[in-house]
């Protein structure tokens, strides 16, 4: 039976409802043998947008429970990579599983002006177009050639997120420069410095010489390196270092007062020691964090370009006297080597410390990490500069006296928000536990510009500075005069940080904020899990009282099929819209999906984004084959009434899918749900149902039923194909509004037991035929001996002959094996094949000895290794479980093969 249908798409307009979909049949073209998704994402992705049910506010029924996810928004410096692509494909699954459940589901989406990233960017192509700089242009002609980039920039990315099927509300899509989110921002600056949590003030922080700016903590990358390591004498001790050049200014040696080999030093105790430039007076200074394994136990240390050193000489109220300047050079404390770049002065440092006697050895191979600036490849130089920094530490009226960080630990202590998976959790808690004021300043011209003025030479008794400075900070300037506004813009994590509600209309309250938060869902990379995940607890907790999310799911990195990061050096990247256009959205996504597990990295190839597309194909021909077969596209609402034991399997396999589905998916184990539904797709429904339907008939209603339920399980994992194949059931909605199937009453456990029993008779005589090379076109009879299911396989006798290719089956309660038979036995019931005349018993006798004598031999192999004890001890524990295994594969063959010869006899 063929059936010639031609589907069209009309957009029907309703002032209430938006746009539905209605479908119309005419029956003038074959529905093509082959899916190719070129051919219909664009389209249906325009169909979705325009049906207008990505924005919450039209979605069809009364929905009452909100459902929110704020989009992770890329940064505007170009194009989506792979790791957005798993994001997307993530959030969209949760969505649009949401949406289908009857939930009011807004995502929202949006993207960030990434700061440093941006500007960065853009005067690299300044340069290299023009020979200019920033400065040739200066700040708002500089400003408004970055606003094109990022124009452009931002719809690239818009329709990258469109080619990943993302059922996002674009109609309230944000960027983090936007006039809205800017006044937020200035709100969130100025609350916070009322209130004593935003400072300015002297500390030490991630300064890039190179972009001249203050770099974030997430920004920071290190990279590995070898370097040398110099041991040098500081009078009667001996430091280790591997940067001599900031040592000009070493006047203070630590060690820990518990440390016995320097107890007869006393606590600000002063000894003369030669050093680098003469000698100088150095004192003892006694402190807990020092590591007495370490090393001698002992160091000197340089608070202007270290933390830790500078946190030693906060605690001691020592100086603090600045080495390097702002540019990488040395400074006039350095002597001789004053105003020479680092680089340069090291070697020449090191040659004088030698001449003096001071170099006790040098290590030529120590292996350390360099920390750069992750947005423009220069080396960090930790500086103490004047900033503005939010006080991590300050307690908090509304808290009860907790801090911002206390508070943020307790929303995930309390379980207030969840982390997925747990073990993050802990990181969380370390992160948080030893967080240092948060620096909020960067020297940069791109981004919100910190609402603050300051006027100089003028006393002011509401400066919170000790110094002739008065500073403002306000929404507007000041109105009087000689007011100057702060040059400096805000780290681009404070704007993100109010991502989930700043979106929404913070500080109005606006409709949106009441419904919408706290959002639902967090989903992002674990690798910025601090960085951005715990500042938006912060500031959510601190500005609006309440968390930003209930969950947050944290997703691996994706790592080439060598399980190496993916890198242009290496040339192994993959991308997500090369993928698309050769591929489909559809199978890029389940390879992104299916086979990986929250906060670990997977393997990705372009063989196995190829192999989810061919199943995606085949869902497409499933249902080709159900549509073309099928007298009614008429939608089912109830489940049909099962007539056999194949009707009550599939229905109960059915039910226990779509209650396995939802429980799993409201818990966000995606991948299990997209394998089961995977495995129930492709083995129990195309390999065995429709085989059986094909035999017994009679089964369009239900076919057709599990055809659009399925659709519904598979639309948020694969919605392109899923939609296309919607439009031909006589739908007037689209499958994104559909509603999410729910469990029928069929679940019959003997009916499931017995149809598994019959697949089971079914495989073994195949897996007979095939291990004996019996041609599939050649009949053969069969007998099948069981007493206690001998009605059963009476009754399935048509089935069991098509299915396993037989000329006909014999059943009997019990009776004599024919004569030349190989044979199976399956949970008691044996299967006996006649093949006296197929094939050469005798020839089959020897290579079933020959086998069975190769089989033997490496079990005894296998025995032996696993009864070695020095192997037991050495080999790592997966290489034992391996060998076990294959022990208790060859074994269970060993079995097969004595077995058939006894059949043979």
């Amino acid at each position: 039976m063929s059936r010639r249908i031609k589907t069209a798409l009309v957009l029907e307009k309703s002032p209430k409802k938006g746009y539905g979909c209605c479908m119309s049949n005419d029956f003038n073209r074959d529905i093509p043998k082959a899916y190719e998704p070129q051919k219909y994402e664009d389209s249906i992705y325009t169909t979705w947008e325009e049906s207008g049910f990505f924005n919450p506010d039209n979605l069809p029924g009364s929905r009452k429970q909100p459902f929110t996810i704020s989009m992770p928004p890329p940064n505007a410096t170009g194009v989506l990579h792979i790791g957005h692509a798993v994001m997307l494909a993530l959030e969209d699954i949760v969505i649009r599983f949401a949406r289908m459940r009857g939930k009011k589901a807004l995502w929202l989406p949006g993207t960030d002006h990434a700061a440093i990233a941006t500007q960065s960017k853009v005067e690299g192509l300044l340069k290299k177009q023009t020979g200019k700089t920033k400065h040739d242009l200066g700040r708002e002609a500089f400003l408004k050639e970055i606003e094109k980039f990022v124009e452009g920039s931002r719809g690239t990315i818009r329709s990258q997120i469109r080619k990943m099927g993302s059922s996002c509300d674009w109609s309230r899509e944000r960027f983090t420069l936007d006039d809205g989110l800017t006044a937020a921002v200035t709100e969130a600056f100025i609350r916070m410095y009322t209130d004593g949590l935003i400072y300015r003030g002297d500390r030490i922080v991630n300064w890039d010489p190179q972009l001249q700016t203050t770099v974030s903590d997430d920004e920071v990358e290190y990279i590995e390196r070898t370097d040398s390591f110099y041991y040098i004498k500081y009078g009667p001790f001996t430091i280790a270092t591997s940067r001599p050049e900031t040592k000009f200014g070493d006047k203070y040696v630590v060690m820990h007062p518990d440390d016995q080999r320097y107890a007869h030093y006393h606590d600000g105790q002063q000894i003369e020691v030669e050093w680098i430039n003469g000698k100088i007076t150095a004192t003892v200074v006694k402190d807990e964090a020092i590591d007495m394994t370490l090393g001698t136990g002992v160091m000197t240390i340089t608070p202007w370009h270290d933390s830790i050193d500078f946190d030693i000489a906060a605690r001691h109220n020592l100086d603090r006297e600045q080495i390097i300047d702002a540019e990488g050079k040395l400074l006039p404390i350095a002597g001789e080597f004053a105003g020479m770049d680092i680089a340069d002065a090291r070697p020449r440092i090191v040659k004088k410390l030698e001449s003096k006697g001071l170099l006790e050895k040098i290590d030529a191979n120590y292996v350390h990490n360099v920390a750069t600036n992750s947005r423009g490849d220069g080396l960090i130089e930790p500086q103490i500069k004047r900033q503005w920094f939010i006080n991590v530490n300050q307690s908090v009226k509304a808290f009860g006296g907790k801090t911002i960080k206390q508070r943020a630990l307790e929303a995930v202590q309390t379980g207030e928000i969840e982390i997925i998976p747990q073990r993050f959790s802990k990181v969380y808690f370390h992160w948080l536990e030893n967080l240092r004021d948060w620096c909020i300043s960067r020297q940069i011209w791109y981004g919100h510009r910190i609402p603050a003025w300051y006027r100089v030479n003028f006393k002011s008794e509401i400066s919170n500075l000790k110094s002739d400075e008065e500073i403002y900070v306000g929404a507007t300037p000041p109105k009087d005069d000689g007011w100057q506004q702060d040059p400096d813009t805000l780290d681009t994590w404070f704007s993100s940080g109010l991502w989930t509600f700043s979106t929404l209309g913070w500080p109005e309250k606006t409709k949106d904020l009441k419904t919408f938060h706290p959002t639902n869902l967090m989903e992002t990379g674990y690798d910025i899990l601090f960085f951005w995940v715990a500042r938006m607890i912060i500031m959510s907790t601190y500005l609006m009282g309440e968390i930003p999310f209930k969950h947050v799911y944290l997703h691996g990195l994706v790592r080439d099929e060598q399980g190496r990061k993916m890198s242009k050096s290496l040339e192994n990247t993959i991308d997500p819209l090369d993928m698309i256009k050769q591929f489909g959205a559809d199978a890029t996504r389940l390879s992104l999906v299916i086979g990986t597990s929250p906060g670990n990295d997977t393997n990705l190839s372009e063989t196995k984004i190829g192999g989810y597309r061919n199943f995606v194909n085949k869902l497409w021909n499933i249902s080709r084959y159900i549509l073309l077969n099928v007298k009614k596209s008429k939608l089912i609402t109830a489940e049909p009434k099962p007539k056999t034991v194949a009707d009550k399997w599939i229905l109960t396999e059915l039910n226990e899918l779509i209650e396995f589905s939802t429980r799993n998916l409201e818990e966000y184990n995606f991948s299990i749900v997209g394998e089961r539904i995977y495995e129930f797709t492709w083995s129990k429904l195309a390999d065995w149902y429709i085989e059986v339907a094909k035999i017994e008939g009679g089964k369009d209603e239900l076919l057709f039923y599990i055809l659009q339920t399925l659709l519904k399980l598979w639309h948020p994992f694969t919605p392109f194909v899923t939609e296309v194949i919607w439009q031909q059931l006589g739908s007037t909605t689209p499958l994104m509004v559909a509603a999410w199937p729910t469990a029928g009453k069929t679940v019959d456990p003997k009916a499931s037991s017995q149809f598994e029993l019959l697949t089971a008779v079914v495989s073994a005589i195949r897996n007979i035929r095939s291990e004996s090379k019996i041609p599939p076109a050649k009949r053969l009879p069969a007998t099948i001996i069981s007493k206690k299911h001998e009605k059963f396989f009476v009754e399935q006798q048509k089935v069991i002959t098509a299915l396993a290719r037989l000329s006909d089956v014999t059943v009997a309660a019990a009776g004599k094996k024919p004569a030349g038979s190989l044979s199976a036995v399956v949970t008691g019931t044996e299967i006996y094949l006649p093949v006296s005349g197929t094939i050469d018993i005798a020839v089959e006798v020897k290579r079933l000895n020959s086998e069975l004598k190769r089989i033997e031999e490496f079990i005894g192999h296998l025995e032996a290794k696993l009864k070695n004890e020095r192997f037991l001890e050495r080999a790592p524990k997966e290489i034992v479980t391996i060998e076990r295994e294959k022990l208790e594969e060859h074994q269970i063959k060993l079995e097969k093969i004595k077995q058939q010869l006894a059949s043979l006899r």
